[in-house]
C-alpha cells in the first residue's frame, strides 16, 4: 500500500508539471498583469512614485481598433515655414497623443525641431491625453519623455479632456488646467477657451457665454475633443454637441475652432464664418477613414500629424506636418469681421 501511494503521488505529479506546460500563454499573461493584483494608483501629479520601469515605446499597441500606432520613426526632419510676423502669436497643436508609443515619441522630435523654425510660444492639446492606465509612471511615458525637449524649454501645454481621459487629469500641473474642466486664458491679442466636449451640461454653456460675452479680444479660439464637423467614417459629425455651441460661436464671433477624437488631419470648409480643424493624429491614426464630402477642405489620413498656427492682426497661417516631415495642408485664413451684438462690444484693435 505505501508503494503504491508513492508511486501514485509520482504519476499526479508528472500530470500537474504537463498541464502547467500547455497551459496558454496569454492566459498567463493575463493573470500576471490582473488590475487586482496591481496597487490602486495615486492621484495624478502626486509626489508618489514607483521604481517600475514604464515598457519601451516599441513594445505598446493601440487600445482601439481600426486605428494603428508606429514602431519606425521619421527620416527628414520637417519642411517649416517660419512665421510672417514678428508679432504673432504662434502656437502648435497635437491630439490624440497619450500613447506612449514611437509614433508620439516620433511627433514629439518633429516639433521639437519644428521650434527651431517656428518659435511657437505654446502647445494646445484637444484631448485624449493619457490611453490607459494613468499611473504616475504614465504620465512619464505617455507625456514627459515624449515632449522633454520641450518641457526642459518651459514650453507650455494646454490640454482639454477627451473621451480617453480621467477627469483627474485637469490636476496634473503640466496640462495647466488648474483644476476645472474648462477655462480660458489669454495669449497675445487672443483669447482661448478649452471646454470639456464630454459633459456639455448647462453649467458649461452659460459659462461660456458669460466669457464670450464679455471677451473683446482680436482672436477668439475655441477647442476641445469632439468635432463638430468631420469627414471621418468612424465617428464624424457631433451634430448635438454642434446643436448646443455653433450658436455661441457665431454669436460672440468664436473665429476658429480645435477639435481632435477623429485620429486624422482635416480641415473643414468655414461654416457659418468659423473655421474648423481636426487635429487626431498626433500618436495614433486611422488610415483611409476620412470620407471626403462637401464638408472637406483638405484631409490627410495615411500618417501622423501636428499642426503650427500664426495669430497676426488679419489671418491666420497655418501649417500640418506629417510625422516623416512633409507639409500635408497650409494656407492663409482671413480673420472675419466681428458680429454686431447688442451691447455694441466691438473686436479690440489690439
Amino acid at each position: 500500500m505505501h508503494v503504491r501511494h508513492r508511486l501514485s503521488l509520482f504519476i499526479l505529479a508528472i500530470a500537474l508539471v504537463s498541464a502547467s506546460a500547455c497551459a496558454p500563454t496569454d492566459l498567463v499573461a493575463e493573470r500576471a498583469t490582473s488590475p487586482s493584483a496591481q496597487q490602486t494608483p495615486p492621484r495624478p501629479g502626486s509626489a508618489t512614485s514607483t521604481s517600475r520601469t514604464p515598457p519601451p515605446p516599441s513594445t505598446q499597441v493601440p487600445t482601439e481598433p481600426g486605428t494603428t500606432t508606429a514602431t519606425s520613426g521619421p527620416t527628414l526632419p520637417p519642411a517649416v515655414t517660419p512665421p510672417a510676423d514678428k508679432g504673432a502669436v504662434l502656437f502648435a497643436v497635437i491630439g490624440d497623443t497619450g500613447t506612449g508609443t514611437q509614433s508620439q515619441f516620433d511627433i514629439g522630435k518633429q516639433l521639437a525641431t519644428a521650434r527651431a523654425t517656428f518659435p511657437f510660444e505654446f502647445v494646445i492639446m484637444v484631448g485624449d491625453n493619457i490611453y490607459g492606465s494613468e499611473r504616475p509612471q504614465d504620465f512619464v511615458q505617455k507625456f514627459e519623455k515624449p515632449y522633454q525637449t520641450l518641457l526642459d524649454a518651459k514650453v507650455p501645454f494646454y490640454a482639454t479632456l477627451g473621451n480617453h481621459d480621467d477627469p483627474t487629469q485637469r490636476f496634473y500641473k503640466p496640462f495647466n488646467m488648474n483644476g476645472e474642466r474648462y477655462y480660458t486664458y489669454t495669449k497675445g491679442n487672443a483669447r482661448f477657451f478649452a471646454l470639456d466636449s464630454n459633459y456639455m451640461d448647462e453649467k458649461q454653456l452659460k459659462w461660456l457665454e458669460g466669457e464670450l460675452s464679455r471677451s473683446t479680444d482680436h482672436w477668439k479660439i475655441a477647442y476641445f475633443h469632439h468635432p463638430l464637423y468631420s469627414s471621418g467614417g468612424r465617428h464624424g459629425s457631433e451634430t448635438d454637441l454642434r446643436t448646443q455651441l455653433e450658436p455661441l460661436f457665431t454669436r460672440y464671433g468664436v473665429d476658429v475652432v480645435f477639435a481632435g477624437h477623429e485620429h486624422f488631419y482635416e480641415r473643414i470648409k468655414p461654416q457659418k464664418g468659423i473655421y474648423y480643424f481636426t487635429e487626431g493624429g498626433s500618436a495614433k491614426i486611422a488610415k483611409g477613414d476620412i470620407k471626403k464630402t462637401t464638408l472637406t477642405a483638405a484631409g490627410f489620413d495615411r500618417d501622423f500629424t501636428f499642426m503650427l498656427a500664426e495669430l497676426d492682426k488679419d489671418a491666420i497661417r497655418f501649417q500640418a506636418l506629417s510625422r516623416g516631415g512633409k507639409p500635408v495642408d497650409a494656407g492663409h485664413l482671413a480673420l472675419a469681421p466681428d458680429p454686431k451684438r447688442p451691447d455694441d462690444k466691438t473686436r479690440s484693435s489690439q
